[in-house]
């Protein structure tokens, strides 16, 4: 028995230079929702709401379009590009404002299958507050990005970092998480370490990812090792001590050489060449070099903190 009310949802859809996409899109969530609806899943109201994250191609132009006959087709425009975090965020602080019950988060592509949005209403009624779309397997992967993703689920497991392995940004999320979400107020989001460290109910569900049908992808190799990178020092400060460990280690390689080479020139020997001599000058500088680009990593986060800049700059409502 359901122990919720069918909720008002709210699709939460962050778009960049998604015209190629979109009206498959527009189309597909649409049909999606009076599906749902007819099936007493969600209240009548429900809506999807498109993010356009500063996009250079016709993509707000459509969804204008799309609203004149469908109501239920909403949408907020950013300023400028302000990134795919900040474009999930502000649908979901929109949606809060708007009275949303829930939302689900999903990329345009649709490369998430939609057909487990019942599932996930279906743990959403049984009292889950988050519930996570989580990838069977990764088979459609090049053998490079699924050996990567392994790894970085491990390393940030070794770091203590909570995450769901294989789980993007395909979530469902409750009003009870919404509300405490304006309680974060860093400005470099990490959401996927955000939301299991919240400690509420949750659920998974499981989904083939489909292939991308139109539009190229916004994540290319570059972009997703910064995100990468960006996710471990926005959740752990490791990187610090590794840092200092590192620089303790060479710290203590340079003491034993010392003592070898003291105890050498003791017994008569001369240690030849500039070899060894320019080795552990690399090695202390290549360290030193590394620590300082960690430390100022961090310094350039907390410089973006403390500034207090808007996240994004909504210019344009729907």
């Amino acid at each position: 028995m359901l122990s919720r009310p069918a909720p008002l949802l709210a699709l939460v859809v962050p778009c960049y230079n998604e015209e190629e996409t979109l009206p498959r899109t527009l189309n597909a969530l649409a049909e999606l929702l009076e599906r749902c609806k007819a099936e007493g899943l969600i209240r009548p109201e429900s809506y999807a709401l498109y993010v356009d994250d500063g996009s250079r191609d016709r993509t707000w132009q459509l969804l204008e379009e799309r609203h004149r006959h469908d109501s239920f087709c909403r949408g907020i425009s950013f300023a400028a590009n302000a990134g795919h975090q900040n474009a999930v965020w502000a649908g979901m602080d929109t949606a809060r404002q708007w009275g949303a019950d829930c939302i689900i988060s999903l990329d345009a592509d649709l490369q998430d299958d939609i057909g487990v949005i019942p599932e996930m209403l279906a743990r959403y009624a049984e009292g889950c507050d988050i519930v996570y779309g989580v990838r069977k397997d990764r088979s459609s992967d090049t053998s490079f990005k699924r050996g990567t993703a392994h790894f970085f689920y491990r390393f940030m497991n070794w770091l203590n970092v909570r995450l769901i392995p294989d789980h993007a940004d395909y979530r469902l999320v409750a009003r009870p998480v919404l509300e405490v979400l304006p309680c974060y107020g860093e400005q470099t989001l990490f959401l996927r370490g955000l939301f299991p460290g919240l400690g509420f109910k949750s659920g998974k569900v499981y989904y083939a990812r489909l292939s991308r049908q139109a539009g190229e992808s916004k994540y290319p190799l570059l972009k997703m090792l910064s995100f990468a990178w960006k996710g471990i020092t926005s959740c752990s400060a490791a990187p610090l001590r590794l840092a200092g460990f590192m620089s303790l280690l060479c710290m203590l390689a340079a003491l034993a050489y010392s003592l070898v080479s003291l105890f050498r020139y003791m017994e008569g020997a001369v240690i030849p060449g500039w070899t060894s001599l320019i080795i552990v000058v690399l090695l202390l500088g290549s360290v030193q070099l590394f620590c300082l680009s960690v430390m100022g990593e961090y310094i350039a986060k907390i410089f973006t903190e403390v500034r207090r800049r808007p996240r994004y700059i909504v210019e344009k409502t729907l």
